[in-house]
């Protein structure tokens, strides 16, 4: 099996200020971080890419677009279905919480409606307020984008099958996650608008070692994770590797793969999120930042996008 190889090194998806259509275009700028550039209202241009997110053959073209509005970099109905996750994947996060390493990974689901771009809103929904009691909590995250379908895939063959990675904020609610002995994990991730994903999809070719990318957490100017992809328990090839058994992964499957230390609420005092609160979550690699605001459900139109 051959690995992928895209035209493309760093996929955006986004609104064009010359169409306001949505297009997919690499960023002329390949050093730039196009979330936060976007958060900063600083100018993105970006040659257009004709074809699809999953389409192997699709284009780099010289056609120069705007953005106009930084979007998701896949589009709900182009992920598979379900969205993969795994949870208590790293050695430290593992030990904050006092908890032993799992011997196989541990996985949960949830939908696509879950998910959102940068700089949209991150949604508590009134079902798990008030926020004290429920935790809203954040989680940095490498995601794995799969490129070709995938089944019984052996760890010697996993990174063929993947056409990138992305950033997540796998945003959690802790109370409802620990309810029944802890076994609400798909329950209490799945609400609707709370899983930033992005800003772009970098090319598997691009990053030849997954394990060894830096992630961040800043909330409200105040650095909480600041981690490596070198302390997960399972590798990315070992995870695509046990999530394929038995089971085909779709192209445009995602796959989030765990965070590290730093999350809320194994804190003392325990930290949660909140109505107001402002989010950035950094992934390296050249995928880039993801920042979000919070927004309780109630206060919702009140908001200002």
């Amino acid at each position: 099996m051959s690995p992928i190889r895209t035209q493309w090194t760093r996929l955006i998806r986004f609104v064009a200020a010359e169409t306001g259509n949505v297009h997919l275009g690499e960023p002329v700028d390949p050093k730039l971080d196009v979330g936060m550039a976007f958060q900063l209202r600083q100018p993105i241009r970006a040659y257009e890419i004709l074809g699809s997110v999953t389409d192997l053959g699709s284009q780099v073209t010289e056609n120069v677009l705007t953005v106009k509005e930084l979007l998701a970099p896949l589009a709900r109905h182009e992920v598979g279905g379900i969205v993969r996750c795994l949870g208590l994947n790293y050695a430290d996060h593992a030990a904050e919480a006092n908890l032993q390493k799992p011997s196989v990974p541990v996985i949960f689901y949830k939908p696509p409606t879950t998910l959102i771009g940068p700089s949209s809103l991150v949604t508590i929904p009134r079902f798990a307020q008030p926020v004290e009691e429920h935790i809203p909590d954040y989680e940095v995250e490498l995601v794995i984008v799969i490129g070709k379908a995938a089944k019984d895939v052996p760890e010697s063959e996993a990174l063929d099958y993947v056409l990138g990675y992305t950033g997540a904020n796998d945003v959690s609610f802790r109370k409802l996650q620990m309810t029944a002995g802890g076994g609400q994990w798909g329950f209490s991730k799945s609400f609707d608008n709370t899983n930033p994903v992005g800003p772009c999809i970098v090319a598997a070719h691009a990053i030849p070692d997954p394990q060894d990318l830096p992630l961040k957490t800043v909330v409200n100017g105040q650095t909480l994770q600041n981690g490596s992809t070198s302390a997960q328990i399972f590798s990315v090839k070992q995870t695509i590797a046990y999530m394929s058994k038995g089971t085909t992964l779709l192209p445009g499957s995602l796959i989030l793969t765990g965070t590290p230390a730093g999350v809320g609420f194994v804190k003392k005092p325990p930290l949660y999120l909140k109505g107001g609160d402002y989010m950035t979550t950094y992934v390296g690699g050249g995928v880039g930042t993801l920042a979000n605001m919070v927004v309780e459900e109630a206060a919702l139109g009140k908001a200002k996008l």
